[in-house]
């Protein structure tokens, strides 16, 4: 049920369609609405005011969709001079593998030829757990891009034990943080973390930027639905916290009447 946005830097806008009998639709954002600001200067600006410090920025990223939009916005900041040619590395094997794909399928997204080429080579590709760990003892001002978004595992875990307690770094994150995750725990305020069965101390500069989000908030979801020409039989609110869910299911209801259902944890459903 993940719709997506319609000004994504990557991907197309979501296609419009007209009639279904039912619908799947994600809640992520059924609750907010996103910053309108562009992210790509306040990204710019969060990895100059690292790099003036000697630290690096180091970005916990979902491996597809989020981290090639990075990857592109990096590209930009770099062609027009906005940050320097600090060395960016991607190290996390399926953003690897999506980054690859994208560049193999041009039709499947906005990016021209030059563009798609640029953002492949933007970053290192860190292959191996061995080429990942050598970025942990670099002392040079750097970029880390790695999986998990919401630094739940992955190598993001190592990158984190190594820079989350140099003052002079950055914690970059860009996408949604669940309630409980170390992500969210750090936003917080947290002064420390565990990982690896360890407490790690907290004392890098956490920044977080909100209009990366690939999900659609709910003005955005709210006007997708609203250009079908015959409601479904029923929508089926998933992908969300419950007061994200019931706020959409609300939203809906008052705006195009329409039969929503927010499903429960192995309920059944007869369409018919």
């Amino acid at each position: 049920g993940d719709i997506g946005r319609p000004h994504d830097p990557v991907m197309r806008a979501p296609v419009t369609i007209e009639e279904v009998d039912y619908l799947v639709t994600e809640s992520t954002y059924g609750n907010r609405l996103h910053d309108t600001n562009d992210p790509q200067p306040q990204i710019g600006k969060v990895i100059n005011q690292t790099i003036k410090q000697g630290g690096s920025i180091i970005i916990p990223a979902f491996a597809i969709g989020r981290a090639q939009s990075l990857l592109f916005y990096i590209y930009q900041l770099k062609k027009t001079g906005v940050i320097p040619n600090i060395p960016v590395f991607l190290d996390s094997p399926m953003a690897v593998n999506a980054t690859n794909i994208l560049c193999a399928h041009k039709n499947d997204h906005q990016l021209n030829d030059e563009q798609c080429k640029r953002l492949c080579d933007v970053a290192t590709y860190v292959n191996t757990p061995d080429e990942s760990k050598k970025l942990d003892v670099q002392s040079m001002p750097k970029i880390i891009i790695s999986a998990s978004g919401m630094a739940e595992g992955g190598r993001i875990l190592y990158h984190l034990k190594a820079y989350a307690p140099d003052p002079k770094s950055t914690i970059l994150f860009t996408g949604f943080q669940a309630a409980g995750t170390r992500g969210a725990r750090i936003i917080k305020g947290e002064k420390e973390i565990k990982i690896h069965g360890q407490f790690v101390p907290v004392r890098a500069h956490v920044e977080v930027i909100s209009s990366t989000s690939a999900h659609a908030d709910y003005q955005e979801l709210l006007e997708w639905l609203s250009k079908f020409t015959k409601p479904p039989k029923r929508i089926f609110i998933t992908h969300g916290e419950p007061e994200s869910a019931l706020s959409l299911k609300n939203k809906i209801t008052e705006k195009l009447g329409w039969n929503c259902v927010i499903p429960q944890y192995q309920q059944t459903e007869v369409l018919n």
